[in-house]
């Protein structure tokens, strides 16, 4: 399985496979075409209220993992995720400018885990 995580706003690269934007709001400053992705998955995003607690705070970050794995709890998205790694690479992208404590870092963890 491979499973990578990108900024939206990084260049595509040819080793990205499926690029998948994984973020529930639209990134800023960025056009669909520069963006480069092959889907949105807004379903596998954290909720509005959970995005806003966190609100990319480090002292928040270790609740932030937990509560985001309770909601991808039986979400049948993240299945679909997890097929499609399996099948070939997918790129996680993100929206965030904080490298270290993004939901993609959490959710690759998540479809990583058999």
């Amino acid at each position: 399985m491979s499973v990578h995580i990108k900024r939206v706003y990084d260049a595509p690269e040819e080793n990205d496979g499926a690029r998948i934007l994984v973020d529930r709001l639209w990134p800023r400053g960025i056009s669909r075409e520069k963006a480069a992705f092959d889907e949105w998955a807004k379903d596998v995003a954290p909720s509005t209220e959970l995005r806003q607690w966190f609100d990319h705070r480090p002292e928040h970050w270790a609740e932030f993992k937990d509560r985001y794995r309770a909601e991808l709890e039986g979400n049948p998205a993240v299945e679909d995720l997890r097929a499609r790694a399996k099948a070939g690479p997918v790129t996680l992208l993100y929206g965030s400018r904080n490298r270290d404590f993004n939901h993609a870092a959490v959710l690759a963890d998540v479809l990583a885990d058999t």
